[in-house]
């Protein structure tokens, strides 16, 4: 279980402390999927990256299954057990996939694992295992690529900051599908960090986050119509129909 207590985030912009995440708290359970949501600045892929250690959280407490990982480095986060996919999957040009793939499991893989685990993304292991991973790779294919790098090792909770960004609408559909798979599961908790309603409905509870804090949080049968509500009546004002 992933616990969040009075979490808060500041930047400092031009001499001017600014907080991004405002005194936040909540839990995700064993085995849960978790979907934030909300408007575009309002602090989700900020929270994602103090959750894993990528920023320093400037005053709360980040707990795992009972651990105090608040000033634990991200090394220190991914070997308690957290994975996290970026909204843009950093590239390195001079790596190749299965180099990659060996350092995000912890150990030399086999070709055989290795055709596995991209088989399990839709990626032709032939074709992929030497590539490097660099700007000859598209958004879809890093983004499988990714999620082929969370899978390669158990976790205890994975962290994904809007995997629907850049990718086609096929790679899309994959991704939701490995979602699926990894929820019925339920041997891993999930944070989807999303827009999309498809991803969305997924959810155990949806977090609506706006200006830093938490603007409802609830099980998805009680937050998605209000939700979709909100959107309609937003595109309906923008539309002119009302």
């Amino acid at each position: 279980m992933l616990e969040v207590k009075n979490l808060t985030f500041k930047v400092n912009e031009n001499g001017i402390e600014r907080s991004i995440v405002k005194n936040i708290s909540f839990e995700v359970g064993d085995g849960e999927m978790l979907v934030i949501t909300g408007p575009n600045g309002g602090g989700k892929s900020s929270l994602a990256k103090v959750l894993m250690g990528i920023e320093e959280a400037d005053a709360g407490q980040i707990i795992l299954d009972g651990g105090d990982i608040t000033s634990c480095d991200i090394n220190h986060r991914a070997n308690a057990g957290i994975g996290f996919a970026f909204q843009q999957p950093p590239r390195f040009k001079g790596m190749t996939v299965i180099r990659l793939l060996s350092l995000a499991s912890g150990r030399e893989l086999s070709r055989r694992e290795c055709c596995r685990m991209l088989g399990s993304v839709g990626l032709c292991a032939n074709e992929y295992i030497t590539r490097e991973v660099d700007a000859t790779l598209s958004g879809g294919e890093m983004k499988r690529l990714e999620i082929a790098t969370v899978l390669a090792k158990p976790h205890k909770l994975c962290i994904f900051d809007e995997p629907e960004a850049g990718i086609d609408l096929w790679s899309f559909s994959m991704l939701v599908q490995q979602f699926e798979k990894i929820h019925k599961k339920k041997e891993q908790s999930l944070i989807l960090i999303s827009h999309q309603e498809r991803i969305i409905r997924m959810a155990d509870r949806i977090m609506v986050i706006e200006d830093g804090r938490i603007g409802a949080i609830g099980r998805k049968e009680d937050i998605l119509p209000v939700l979709m509500n909100t959107e309609d009546s937003c595109a309906c004002m923008e539309t002119g129909c009302c």
